[in-house]
Formats: structure tokens, sequence, C-alpha cells
């Protein structure tokens, strides 16, 4: 399997972690890029930001319109019909750039998943099925759309995960963020909730909750 396409920002010379953050429908890796130095990540402790670009496919939601996506979408109804063949192939791309940052030298402990709206439900689908302890999972205004069919795998079954979800928001409601928790909870996964009034977007209370949550992970 080749990569997939990235980006690539380092807070310092020698990484010693690793964080690959996923963009949502209609974006790329540039989306996310901006949110590094907002971190205000201490410089011992040097991390290397990966920033994927998802493939540019159809999507049948928007008429078919060719656009970067990790998955179709089929349906907006609430419990939202996705192309789950997609989403596997793109939580197994994830799980390569994954590997590659162990091959560099970072343990998995010190990996983290991070994804917004889609690339959320693909973080949710590679960090939880994956056979190797990673340090943390954050999912930000999105939903757990492989619910009913993902393996987990004991490996991961103590990373902490947060979960992030605005109000407001009326791309993903709130109700698809609070059965993610649902899911987490009957499965006993450490996790924290947190909201934030605001529609289906990013903002600074965030970025330093963000901030707040990863900081301590760091060795």
């Amino acid at each position: 399997m080749s990569l997939l396409p990235y980006i690539e920002v380092a807070t310092g010379e020698k990484p010693g972690a690793s964080v690959i953050w996923l963009h949502g429908l209609g974006a790329d890796g540039h989306d996310f890029e901006p949110i590094v130095p907002e971190l205000k990540l201490a410089k011992e402790h040097a991390v290397r930001f990966i920033f994927p670009h998802a493939p540019k496919i159809p999507v049948t939601i928007n008429g078919g319109m060719v656009m970067p996506a990790w998955y179709d979408i089929l349906d907006m109804n609430i419990n939202r019909k996705v192309d789950s063949e997609q989403l596997q192939a793109s939580a197994d791309a994830v799980i390569a750039l994954v590997e590659q940052e162990l091959a560099r030298g970072i343990p998995s402990e010190q990996i983290f998943l991070a994804g917004f709206s889609q690339g959320g439900a693909v973080a949710y689908q590679a960090a939880l099925s994956y056979d190797k302890p990673l340090g943390g999972l954050l999912t930000m205004s999105t939903y757990l759309a492989t619910a009913d069919t993902l393996e987990l795998h004991p490996q991961n079954k103590n990373t902490p995960v947060m979960v992030m979800h605005g109000t407001e928001d009326p791309v993903v409601p709130e109700q698809l963020g609070l059965a993610a928790i649902s899911f987490l909870q009957k499965h006993d996964y450490s996790h924290q909730y947190k909201t934030y009034r605001m529609p289906h977007s990013v903002c600074a209370e965030q970025i330093s909750d963000i901030s707040k949550w990863l900081q301590p992970k760091l060795k």
C-alpha cells in the first residue's frame, strides 16, 4: 500500500511523539495545520504532526461531486448510511501511517490519532481496532459510523479517548456524539466528553482543552 500524501509539521528536533490528524469532508490536510502553534506545546516534548490528504472521490450526498473524502456518504439521515468498505480502506491507510511512525522510532504509546467529522469516524475505526496500544484518540464533531461492525482490539482497551462536540452542530448533531459515548461506556473505555457552544467547527476554548489533554500524555 502506498502511503497517503500528507503534510508534516514538527514542533522541535527529534520528535518523541506523533499525532496523525484527519480532516473532514471536502477539506484537506492543510485544514488543521494552523492549529499546531495554537496548542502551545512544551518545547521539551517535540511532536511530529501528520496531516494526511483524503483521496478525491464522488460523494453521493453532494450530488456525486468529486471532492476529498475518506468515504462516501450515501444518506444524511440521523443514522447515516456510509460506504463501510471505503471507510475501512481509509482506516487501513491511517494504520499504514502509524506503522511508518513506528519505523521512525516513535513508540506506539506515543502515537495519537485525531479526527474531525468524517476524519473522526475513520480515527475511531483505526484506533479501536489497532493491534498495538496507542497514546490516545481525539474525536471532534463526529460519529461512530462502524459501531455495529467494529472489531475492538484489547491492545487499545486502555487508550484514553477524548470526544468533543458542538451543541449547535447542524451537520453532525450532538446526538451522534452521545451515541459514540454510549458505545465507549458500554465497552468500558476510558473517555472524556466535552461540549462547546458552537456549530460544526472548532473554537479557541476547544484548542486550549486539546492542549491540556495532550500535553500530560507526552513523554
